[in-house]
Protein backbone atom coordinates (compact mmCIF):
# COMPACT_ATOMS: atom_id res chain seq x y z
CA UNK A 1 0.00 0.00 0.00
CA UNK A 2 1.48 3.28 -0.84
CA UNK A 3 2.43 5.26 2.22
CA UNK A 4 3.20 8.89 3.24
CA UNK A 5 6.29 9.08 1.43
CA UNK A 6 5.09 7.26 -1.89
CA UNK A 7 2.52 9.57 -2.04
CA UNK A 8 4.86 12.62 -1.42
CA UNK A 9 7.06 11.26 -3.90
CA UNK A 10 4.37 10.61 -6.68
CA UNK A 11 3.36 14.57 -6.21
CA UNK A 12 7.21 15.57 -6.67
CA UNK A 13 7.35 13.61 -9.77
CA UNK A 14 4.65 15.42 -11.76
CA UNK A 15 3.02 18.45 -9.50
CA UNK A 16 5.37 21.36 -11.40
CA UNK A 17 4.44 19.80 -14.56
CA UNK A 18 0.98 20.08 -14.50
CA UNK A 19 0.74 23.27 -12.63
CA UNK A 20 -0.70 25.50 -14.96
CA UNK A 21 -2.66 23.36 -16.88
CA UNK A 22 -6.67 23.40 -18.33
CA UNK A 23 -8.41 20.10 -18.38
CA UNK A 24 -9.50 19.43 -21.83
CA UNK A 25 -11.25 16.11 -20.76
CA UNK A 26 -12.29 13.45 -18.19
CA UNK A 27 -12.95 9.45 -18.30
CA UNK A 28 -14.82 7.82 -15.96
CA UNK A 29 -13.68 4.16 -16.00
CA UNK A 30 -15.44 1.20 -13.36
CA UNK A 31 -16.17 2.24 -10.30
CA UNK A 32 -13.78 3.28 -7.33
CA UNK A 33 -14.03 3.28 -3.67
CA UNK A 34 -16.13 6.73 -3.57
CA UNK A 35 -18.23 8.19 -6.30
CA UNK A 36 -16.74 11.12 -7.91
CA UNK A 37 -19.36 13.43 -6.21
CA UNK A 38 -19.78 15.47 -9.56
CA UNK A 39 -20.22 15.40 -13.32
CA UNK A 40 -17.45 14.64 -15.02
CA UNK A 41 -18.05 17.50 -17.52
CA UNK A 42 -17.99 19.53 -15.40
CA UNK A 43 -14.58 19.69 -14.79
CA UNK A 44 -13.20 20.57 -18.66
CA UNK A 45 -11.94 23.89 -18.58
CA UNK A 46 -11.18 24.22 -15.23
CA UNK A 47 -7.22 24.98 -14.45
CA UNK A 48 -4.79 23.02 -12.37
CA UNK A 49 -3.39 25.47 -9.95
CA UNK A 50 -0.93 23.07 -7.77
CA UNK A 51 -0.87 19.47 -6.19
CA UNK A 52 -0.19 19.25 -2.36
CA UNK A 53 -0.44 16.52 -0.42
CA UNK A 54 -1.86 15.81 3.07
CA UNK A 55 -1.55 12.55 4.94
CA UNK A 56 -2.08 9.96 1.87
CA UNK A 57 -4.42 12.03 -0.19
CA UNK A 58 -3.00 14.23 -3.33
CA UNK A 59 -4.92 17.24 -3.46
CA UNK A 60 -4.86 19.03 -7.38
CA UNK A 61 -6.15 22.55 -6.75
CA UNK A 62 -8.55 23.82 -9.45
CA UNK A 63 -9.57 27.70 -10.00
CA UNK A 64 -12.87 26.13 -9.12
CA UNK A 65 -12.21 23.52 -6.41
CA UNK A 66 -10.22 20.55 -6.13
CA UNK A 67 -9.77 16.52 -6.40
CA UNK A 68 -8.63 14.48 -3.81
CA UNK A 69 -6.69 11.69 -5.02
CA UNK A 70 -6.15 8.38 -2.96
CA UNK A 71 -4.14 5.44 -4.42
CA UNK A 72 -5.23 2.74 -2.31
CA UNK A 73 -4.33 -0.62 -1.51
CA UNK A 74 -2.65 -0.77 -4.96
CA UNK A 75 -2.66 2.39 -7.13
CA UNK A 76 -0.58 4.79 -8.98
CA UNK A 77 -1.07 7.54 -11.34
CA UNK A 78 0.91 8.08 -14.09
CA UNK A 79 1.42 12.16 -16.17
CA UNK A 80 3.14 12.16 -19.51
CA UNK A 81 1.55 12.61 -23.17
CA UNK A 82 0.98 8.71 -23.90
CA UNK A 83 -2.63 8.90 -24.47
CA UNK A 84 -3.03 5.72 -25.68
CA UNK A 85 -6.48 3.41 -25.07
CA UNK A 86 -6.94 2.83 -21.02
CA UNK A 87 -5.74 -0.55 -20.08
CA UNK A 88 -8.15 -2.86 -17.66
CA UNK A 89 -6.94 -1.40 -14.54
CA UNK A 90 -7.24 2.10 -16.14
CA UNK A 91 -10.07 3.81 -13.73
CA UNK A 92 -9.78 7.32 -14.12
CA UNK A 93 -8.21 9.70 -16.31
CA UNK A 94 -7.69 13.84 -16.18
CA UNK A 95 -6.67 15.39 -19.74
CA UNK A 96 -4.69 18.68 -19.23
CA UNK A 97 -3.37 20.67 -21.75
CA UNK A 98 0.20 19.67 -20.36
CA UNK A 99 -0.18 15.79 -20.61
CA UNK A 100 -2.51 13.01 -19.32
CA UNK A 101 -2.72 12.51 -15.47
CA UNK A 102 -4.42 8.28 -15.18
CA UNK A 103 -4.48 6.87 -11.82
CA UNK A 104 -4.22 2.89 -12.47
CA UNK A 105 -5.72 0.41 -9.67
CA UNK A 106 -6.09 -2.60 -9.66
CA UNK A 107 -7.70 -3.73 -6.69
CA UNK A 108 -9.85 -0.28 -7.05
CA UNK A 109 -9.74 0.64 -3.71
CA UNK A 110 -8.55 4.50 -4.57
CA UNK A 111 -10.45 7.21 -5.55
CA UNK A 112 -10.62 10.67 -6.69
CA UNK A 113 -13.43 12.62 -5.40
CA UNK A 114 -14.70 16.39 -6.41
CA UNK A 115 -14.66 18.71 -3.51
CA UNK A 116 -15.82 22.53 -3.34
CA UNK A 117 -13.48 23.69 -1.01
CA UNK A 118 -11.21 22.41 1.61
CA UNK A 119 -13.79 23.63 3.76
CA UNK A 120 -16.61 21.34 2.22
CA UNK A 121 -18.57 18.10 3.91
CA UNK A 122 -16.83 16.24 0.99
CA UNK A 123 -13.14 17.53 2.16
CA UNK A 124 -13.61 17.03 5.90
CA UNK A 125 -14.88 14.04 5.58
CA UNK A 126 -12.29 12.86 4.85
CA UNK A 127 -9.28 15.13 5.63
CA UNK A 128 -11.39 15.91 8.73
CA UNK A 129 -10.00 13.42 11.07
CA UNK A 130 -6.51 12.98 10.26
CA UNK A 131 -3.77 13.75 12.55
CA UNK A 132 -0.44 16.12 12.07
CA UNK A 133 2.22 16.40 9.14
CA UNK A 134 5.15 14.79 10.24
CA UNK A 135 7.78 16.44 7.59
CA UNK A 136 6.22 20.38 7.97
CA UNK A 137 7.73 21.12 11.51
CA UNK A 138 4.32 21.11 12.76
CA UNK A 139 4.96 17.66 14.78
CA UNK A 140 5.63 18.59 18.47
CA UNK A 141 6.59 16.22 21.15
CA UNK A 142 4.41 18.01 23.45
CA UNK A 143 1.44 17.04 21.94
CA UNK A 144 2.39 13.91 20.51
CA UNK A 145 3.38 12.49 24.11
CA UNK A 146 -0.02 13.57 25.49
CA UNK A 147 -1.59 11.52 22.21
CA UNK A 148 0.64 8.74 23.12
CA UNK A 149 -0.82 9.00 27.33
CA UNK A 150 -4.79 8.57 26.10
CA UNK A 151 -3.76 5.60 24.21
CA UNK A 152 -3.79 2.23 25.84
CA UNK A 153 -3.43 0.18 22.99
CA UNK A 154 0.08 -0.93 21.20
CA UNK A 155 2.41 2.05 19.97
CA UNK A 156 2.73 0.06 16.37
CA UNK A 157 -1.37 0.82 16.29
CA UNK A 158 -1.48 3.79 17.44
CA UNK A 159 0.95 5.05 14.80
CA UNK A 160 -1.14 3.80 11.75
CA UNK A 161 -3.92 4.94 13.24
CA UNK A 162 -3.44 8.60 12.05
CA UNK A 163 -4.56 10.47 14.60
CA UNK A 164 -1.68 11.73 16.42
CA UNK A 165 0.47 12.14 13.19
CA UNK A 166 -0.72 11.04 9.48
CA UNK A 167 1.20 8.86 7.30
CA UNK A 168 3.20 6.66 9.01
CA UNK A 169 2.30 3.04 7.25
CA UNK A 170 3.15 -0.25 8.34
CA UNK A 171 7.00 -0.34 6.47
CA UNK A 172 7.53 2.58 8.47
CA UNK A 173 6.11 2.50 11.53
CA UNK A 174 8.14 -0.97 12.18
CA UNK A 175 11.61 1.43 10.96
CA UNK A 176 10.66 3.92 13.44
CA UNK A 177 9.96 1.74 16.54
CA UNK A 178 13.46 0.36 15.44
CA UNK A 179 15.47 3.31 15.34
CA UNK A 180 13.69 4.37 18.60
CA UNK A 181 14.68 1.17 20.85
CA UNK A 182 11.15 0.55 21.20
CA UNK A 183 8.88 -3.05 20.71
CA UNK A 184 6.17 -2.58 18.82
CA UNK A 185 3.95 -3.88 21.34
CA UNK A 186 4.58 -1.56 23.68
CA UNK A 187 0.95 0.10 25.33
CA UNK A 188 1.71 4.00 24.40
CA UNK A 189 0.42 5.08 27.34
CA UNK A 190 3.47 3.82 29.08
CA UNK A 191 5.93 5.51 26.91
CA UNK A 192 7.92 8.05 28.86
CA UNK A 193 8.63 11.69 27.86
CA UNK A 194 12.31 10.84 26.37
CA UNK A 195 11.27 7.44 24.37
CA UNK A 196 8.59 9.59 22.78
CA UNK A 197 10.92 12.12 21.74
CA UNK A 198 13.40 9.35 20.20
CA UNK A 199 10.07 8.08 18.26
CA UNK A 200 9.16 11.09 17.10
CA UNK A 201 12.70 12.22 15.53
CA UNK A 202 13.05 8.65 14.52
CA UNK A 203 9.24 8.68 12.30
CA UNK A 204 10.90 12.28 10.88
CA UNK A 205 14.07 10.78 9.92
CA UNK A 206 12.94 7.57 8.50
CA UNK A 207 9.79 9.40 6.19
CA UNK A 208 12.54 12.05 5.06
CA UNK A 209 15.10 9.56 4.13
CA UNK A 210 12.17 7.53 2.35
CA UNK A 211 11.23 10.12 0.38
CA UNK A 212 14.85 11.08 -0.69
CA UNK A 213 15.09 7.70 -1.91
CA UNK A 214 11.81 7.27 -3.94
CA UNK A 215 9.58 5.58 -1.27
CA UNK A 216 9.80 1.68 -1.35
CA UNK A 217 8.83 -0.40 -4.27
CA UNK A 218 7.55 -3.70 -3.14
CA UNK A 219 5.73 -4.93 -5.71
CA UNK A 220 4.28 -2.96 -8.20
CA UNK A 221 4.78 0.67 -7.10
CA UNK A 222 5.78 4.01 -9.48
CA UNK A 223 6.12 7.69 -9.23
CA UNK A 224 3.82 9.61 -11.97
CA UNK A 225 7.25 9.59 -14.29
CA UNK A 226 7.26 5.82 -13.98
CA UNK A 227 10.40 5.63 -11.52
CA UNK A 228 10.70 2.74 -8.62
CA UNK A 229 11.75 3.50 -4.88
CA UNK A 230 14.71 2.26 -3.14
CA UNK A 231 13.96 2.83 0.31
CA UNK A 232 13.34 -1.06 1.13
CA UNK A 233 16.98 -1.67 0.37
CA UNK A 234 18.18 -0.62 3.41
CA UNK A 235 15.35 -1.77 5.73
CA UNK A 236 16.66 -2.63 9.19
CA UNK A 237 13.47 -4.82 10.31
CA UNK A 238 10.59 -4.47 7.76
CA UNK A 239 10.19 -7.83 5.73
CA UNK A 240 13.39 -9.67 7.32
CA UNK A 241 12.09 -11.89 9.51
CA UNK A 242 14.63 -14.60 10.02
CA UNK A 243 17.32 -12.31 9.15
CA UNK A 244 19.84 -10.95 11.27
CA UNK A 245 19.72 -7.72 13.37
CA UNK A 246 21.98 -5.79 10.81
CA UNK A 247 23.00 -4.21 14.58
CA UNK A 248 23.59 -6.75 16.94
CA UNK A 249 22.35 -9.79 14.94
CA UNK A 250 19.29 -11.05 16.60
CA UNK A 251 16.67 -12.69 14.55
CA UNK A 252 14.30 -10.36 13.31
CA UNK A 253 10.62 -11.48 14.43
CA UNK A 254 7.60 -10.95 12.89
CA UNK A 255 4.00 -11.13 14.46
CA UNK A 256 0.63 -10.28 13.30
CA UNK A 257 -0.99 -7.02 14.66
CA UNK A 258 -4.16 -5.71 13.78
CA UNK A 259 -4.28 -7.96 10.57
CA UNK A 260 -1.04 -6.67 9.71
CA UNK A 261 2.64 -8.10 9.59
CA UNK A 262 5.19 -6.44 12.17
CA UNK A 263 9.27 -7.08 12.04
CA UNK A 264 11.10 -6.36 15.44
CA UNK A 265 14.64 -7.39 16.96
CA UNK A 266 14.03 -8.40 20.47
CA UNK A 267 17.23 -7.33 21.79
CA UNK A 268 17.41 -3.93 20.37
CA UNK A 269 13.88 -2.81 21.24
CA UNK A 270 12.46 -2.79 24.56
CA UNK A 271 9.03 -3.11 25.74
Amino acid sequence: MPELPEVEVTRLSFAERIAGARVTGVRVGKPLRWPLGCEPRSLIGRHVLGVRRRGKYLLVDLDDGLLLWHLGMSGSLLFGNDRSAPQVHDHFDLDTTQGLLRLNDPRRFGAVVFAPSEQSAEAVKLLGHLGVEPLNGGFELEAFHQGLRKRKTAIKQVLLGGELVVGVGNIYASEALFMAGIRPTTRADRISRPRAEKLRLAVVDVLARAVKKGGSTLRDFSAADGKNGYFQLEAHVYDRAGEPCRVCGTTIRRIQQGQRSTYYCTTCQKP
